[in-house]
């Protein structure tokens, strides 16, 4: 299934039982104002239906709204009427090998993985650092890698290998093979573009 516009992710929204939403996207929920309390990376975003509003106190997440707006907006709506309440598989996949994710994610649909390689090819600590501000788990892969939750429910994970002398740096984004069940494939893509431009 593929997603269609913010509005009728809204109008949807509107119309689900608060309590299963939060239950399915772990998600909070304020009763006396209407707000989900959605966290991404570090950042809570209060996203209410009523007023069609999406807004965050902290920092970061109004850093975010300012700068990927558009991106969250679509991942974070879709999330909360599509999530399921489902464990994590712990396999790891690559975009591409999601169920039409071989057509889906090419031309204008290509992660900016070249850019994030070639902004930390040789800087693990910088790396690791913008990871460590965006509450990223540190994991073992690759030269340097993270995990980061771009939604609760749809950990993304981001494998830094360093260039030298013989190859150029590459980064590698892979997520959990739970995302196929919990958003659309056009979510999925929305989710790691974000995932991919906050590191940047």
């Amino acid at each position: 299934m593929i997603s269609t516009g913010v509005e009728k992710a809204w109008e949807l929204l509107g119309g689900l039982d608060p309590g299963v939403v939060c239950a399915n996207a772990a998600a909070g929920f304020e009763a006396a104002n209407g707000n989900y309390i959605v966290r991404s990376f570090c950042a809570d975003f209060l996203v209410n239906p009523g007023e069609r509003s999406v807004r965050s106190e902290n920092p970061l997440g109004a850093a975010i709204m300012n700068r990927f707006g558009h991106f969250f907006l679509h991942s974070c709506l879709w999330y909360l009427v599509h999530a399921k309440e489902i464990s994590f598989s712990g396999k790891p996949i690559s975009p591409l090998n999601i169920r039409g994710g071989g057509m889906f994610f090419r031309g204008s649909h290509i992660l900016p993985l070249d850019a994030l390689a070639k902004k930390y090819g040789n800087d693990r600590q910088s790396f690791t650092q913008k990871g460590q501000e965006l509450c990223a788990e540190i994991l073992d892969f690759g030269d340097a890698s993270l995990r980061l939750f771009p939604m609760p429910r749809i950990p993304a994970t981001i494998i830094l290998w360093l260039g030298d002398d013989e190859f150029s740096p590459r980064a590698d984004l892979l997520l959990d093979s739970s995302c196929e069940m919990q958003v659309p494939l056009d979510i999925i893509w929305s989710t790691a573009m974000l995932t991919a431009l906050v590191m940047m």
